[in-house]
């Protein structure tokens, strides 16, 4: 026969065994639930020690440390007014109180508790379980801070809606802004170049000027920053359009103010976004303003924007009591330039007595094509001796500037001028000073051309 095992049966296990090896197990099971569901949970003894507590470490503390210690000694907080979840004789719900950490820190719990009563329904401890808070807290302020800047956003937007200059909604937009951050004061600001100096382009609130001087050599960054120079830290977010300008949107808060903080940066960082895009369209309205205000060919005032520009230079004339001369100017045998060697030609002849004009005055003048080969220029605070040295200059000037272009085949290219003067005390309307500088200009025509003539007003 084969060799065979013989095993002895199972002892059976006693019913006391039975009942601890189950309270063991749903001891263990209730302790895996607490820990899935719980960042902290305890029993305490009817002196408030502990004895019990899970997960293990709790809060950074290994458990054994805390077993049989006082638990009122975790709490981070002491007195009437704080909620001690240890000592408990009623079940509490969401309960909040602060423990502290092993690390030195103190973090919020949210606790449910009961007590627990023996067979006669004397209290002999308490056992509850706490929910970890901190990160919730983070969490909140986070969407709270989003939604703060969402509104923000959505406010500046509705206001600079509201407007149609571009100036006016950048203003609304910093404005807007200055109330957003508490802040003393914010300005959009072009930063200091090879090519040129720093710019203060808008601002809100106070202290712009002294403050963009301060940071004008700071700001060369895109991503929102905090630039500590002198006693007002500055949050600051750069910008940069499409068409490659790059501005910075800066803003400063009172020196005993609170500082600066990530939620700021993010906001200030999401109005830059704004900024720029009002950056791009006040350069388009600028661009299309010159458009309409600039002769195309040569990029002199044309003549509507002359005109406005000679009533409001005239108006500041008469308030300070000065002189203001008006010349008018027409090329002479340019119809030949045209006719003969083709509009490039003339058009060439036209950029060039424009680029002269420009040599001659000053930059505080006025320079304007009428139209045709006619041009205008007004002479802030000057007389007509003044303006007929410019035009026995110009007399000069054109014939010899324009005579490469003309050629030995074509009459020599000249200027007839006319010439009026205004005095601040004589108050002559304007539209019998043009008539006197236009009467002036054809008389010189009607005389030979080439040359240039005043007109003196005759008093009444």
């Amino acid at each position: 026969m084969p060799d065979t095992a013989i095993t002895a049966p199972p002892i059976a296990a006693t019913p006391v065994e039975v009942l601890q090896g189950a309270l063991i197990d749903s001891r263990q099971r209730w302790r895996e639930l607490v820990n899935l569901a719980a960042d902290f949970a305890f029993e305490t003894d009817e002196w408030g020690r502990f004895t019990l507590i899970t997960p293990d470490p709790a809060l950074g503390w290994a458990a054994d440390t805390l077993i049989g210690q006082p638990a009122a000694a975790l709490l981070a907080e002491s007195g009437g007014a704080v909620c001690d979840p240890f000592r408990v004789t009623a079940r509490i719900r969401h309960r909040e109180a602060w423990l502290k950490r092993a690390d030195g820190g103190i973090v919020c719990l949210s606790f449910h508790a009961a007590p627990i009563r023996d067979a006669q329904g004397r209290v002999t401890g308490a056992r509850g379980v706490g929910l970890d808070l901190s990160e919730l807290d983070v969490q909140l302020a986070q969407a709270a801070a989003a939604l703060r800047r969402s509104e923000v956003v959505d406010h500046i937007l509705r206001r600079t809606g509201q407007e149609i200059v571009s100036s006016r909604m950048m203003g609304a937009a910093l404005d807007t802004l200055v109330d957003a951050l508490g802040a003393e004061g914010v300005a959009v600001i072009f930063p200091a170049t090879d090519k040129a100096p720093a710019r203060l382009a808008h601002a809100s609130g106070i202290g712009a000027e002294m403050v963009a001087g301060i940071a004008s050599h700071h700001l060369h960054s895109v991503e929102p920053q905090i630039i500590v120079t002198g006693r007002r830290p500055l949050l600051v977010a750069g910008c940069r359009t499409r068409s490659g300008q790059s501005a910075s949107l800066a803003a400063w808060r009172p020196p005993d103010a609170r500082a600066w903080d990530d939620d700021d940066l993010r906001l200030i960082g999401a109005v830059a976004k704004i900024v720029r895009m009002l950056l791009e369209r006040e350069a388009i309205q600028l661009e299309m303003t010159l458009q309409a205000r600039t002769d195309p060919l040569t990029g002199l005032l044309n003549r509507r924007a002359f005109l406005e520009e000679v009533e409001r230079h005239a108006a500041r004339q008469q308030r300070e009591n000065v002189p203001g001369t008006l010349m008018f100017a027409d090329l002479d045998h340019f119809k030949p330039v045209n006719d003969r060697m083709g509009h490039e030609a003339g058009d060439e002849v036209l950029r060039r007595t424009a680029a002269l004009l420009r040599k001659t005055f000053r930059p505080t003048d006025l320079i304007a094509r009428l139209g045709g080969d006619e041009f205008a220029i007004w002479l802030d605070g000057a007389d007509h001796m003044t303006a007929a040295e410019r035009a026995e200059f110009l007399r000069d000037a054109v014939p010899n500037d324009l005579a490469e272009i003309t050629g030995p085949d074509l009459p020599l290219v000249t200027m007839s001028i006319g010439i009026a003067c205004r005095d601040p005390a004589d108050k002559e309307p304007l539209d019998s000073l043009m008539r006197r500088a236009d009467m002036a200009m054809y008389q010189v025509k009607r005389g030979g051309r080439g040359h240039w003539r005043v007109s003196l007003r005759k008093r009444p």
